[in-house]
């Protein structure tokens, strides 16, 4: 099947609108909106904030839109750089695990900077706009990432985050399928995103979401403006499945499923704050304590049989005295974090935690190997083996990650999680102001002006 790409996803963004959504696209928009803005005030506690919330100031100064943390004034594009760094800076945003894509970091930031500089300039963008933006953004990052086989050579959520981004500000902006396809050529214009960046875990990962953020605000400023921006932009001889992703491209599989599924649907949670290839084994090892009854010290040996991605991104080895980036995507730190507390939370990642002897000596009983699956961008199946220092062996094969949407969190659990998030932020956000969060994103479609929700977060609404 023929298709041109980036006039689908140009006509797609430009024609939907609230009443178009499913009931459940609803309900997984209002989830992730939520998980998102949680994670994200969370990340008030991540590596290098201040100095990237400072930098931002001073890059973009201005009086368009505001920091979730600190709610600091600044331009719009610099905005969308501190909140995107704000959301990924812990590795605990969602993810579409088929696209392999944080496709809600890039999106959100760039999305509610956008909608407050709008309110300031008199034309707040209410809640059922934004809904349907976000469901527009969701579905053009995904479908990108699901269109190639190939394995990751740049960082997804930046690259195919900051199209979905700038398809979102299109649909909010009105602009037709010919000024979303403009706006696509001036966002790949400015798309970056290194995978050395993740290699090394530097916090050069989170700001790449910022930066592609930001892209999308001026792509769409362009576009706006009449400046024609390249048209084959997915599909040129230096289009983005060339040059980018530089693999098989499978047109097709965006015939199949625009339009026909909502992909906020398919997203999956983290519910720990580390790369989500690693919560398998936490998993994993989570259920077989329990059914089986062993404790951490029983363990002599943890397998993890796993699909090349994971073993790509998260298979480092364990060091001695890592930094916070690199463990949350080093598989035996997390275990070993796992192994130690019993739980997997924001502390057990940064200052002393980090040199947790426990913790090292748990992880060095933790290896991977090759499960045989040749499919570069599969998280599952993965099967876990557990040797006992008792000489008993026990087997998991795990189909699916809790957090998955055929093992989601739970209303209840979101909320939890959401509320935990509030507890880690530097300062900590007060519980009477966590609970508005909440109610006002229940109500989200009710909200006459998006840029209520910063302004609510940094204590002025």
């Amino acid at each position: 099947m023929s298709i041109d790409v980036t006039q689908a996803l140009a006509e797609h963004a430009a024609r939907i609108r609230f009443a178009d959504l499913s009931p459940s696209a609803i309900a997984k928009a209002k989830t992730f909106l939520l998980d998102t803005i949680g994670v994200g005030v969370a990340g008030s506690s991540g590596t290098g904030v201040a100095q990237v919330l400072d930098l931002a100031k001073s890059w973009g100064p201005g009086d368009e839109a505001t920091s979730w943390v600190g709610g600091h004034r600044m331009s719009a594009g610099s905005a969308a750089i501190a909140n995107a760094y704000l959301i990924h800076c812990l590795e605990f945003d969602c993810v579409h695990e088929g696209a392999v894509v944080h496709p809600m970091a890039t999106l959100l930031s760039a999305l509610i900077a956008w909608s407050e500089r709008e309110a300031a300039r008199g034309r707040p963008v209410d809640g059922k706009r934004f809904l349907a933006a976000m469901a527009v953004g969701v579905d053009v990052a995904g479908n990108l990432g699901m269109a190639t086989d190939a394995p990751l050579r740049f960082f997804r959520p930046a690259t195919a985050g900051g199209f979905g981004a700038t398809a979102a500000i299109g649909n909010l902006a009105g602009f037709d399928a010919e000024t979303i396809r403009s706006a696509f050529g001036h966002m790949y214009a400015q798309t970056c995103g290194t995978m050395q960046a993740h290699v090394e875990g530097s916090p050069a990962l989170g700001l790449q979401i910022g930066y592609n953020a930001r892209g999308a605000i001026g792509a769409a400023d362009l576009a706006a403006a009449g400046l024609p921006g390249p048209r084959d932009v997915f599909h040129g001889r230096y289009g983005y499945y060339v040059l980018i992703e530089d693999g098989p491209f499978h047109p097709e599989r965006v015939a199949e499923r625009l339009g026909k599924r909502w992909e906020i649907e398919q997203l999956s949670h983290k519910p720990f704050p580390s790369g989500r290839l690693t919560h398998g084994l936490v998993h994993a090892l989570r259920d077989m304590m329990r059914e089986h009854g062993f404790a951490a010290d029983d363990v002599a040996e943890v397998v993890c049989y796993a699909p090349p991605l994971v073993r790509r991104l998260v298979g480092r080895p364990d060091v001695p005295d890592p930094g916070s980036n690199y463990a949350k995507l080093c598989l035996p730190f997390v275990g070993g974090v796992w192994l130690a507390h019993g739980a997997c939370d924001v502390p057990h990642f940064r200052g002393e935690a980090l040199r947790d002897p426990r913790v090292h000596a748990y992880a060095a009983r933790i290896r991977h190997e090759a499960d045989g699956n040749t499919n570069e961008n599969a998280l599952d199946p993965q099967r876990f083996v557990i040797t006992l220092k008792s000489g008993a062996v026990h087997e998991m094969l795990l189909p699916h990650a809790y957090g998955h949407p055929k093992a989601a969190l739970t209303d209840a659990e979101n909320e939890e999680k959401f509320l935990r998030c509030c507890s880690h932020a530097e300062p900590p956000l007060a519980p009477d102001r966590a609970r508005r969060v909440i109610e006002t994103v229940a109500a989200i479609e009710t909200l006459p002006d998006i840029a209520a929700l910063p302004r609510l977060l940094a204590g002025r609404g």
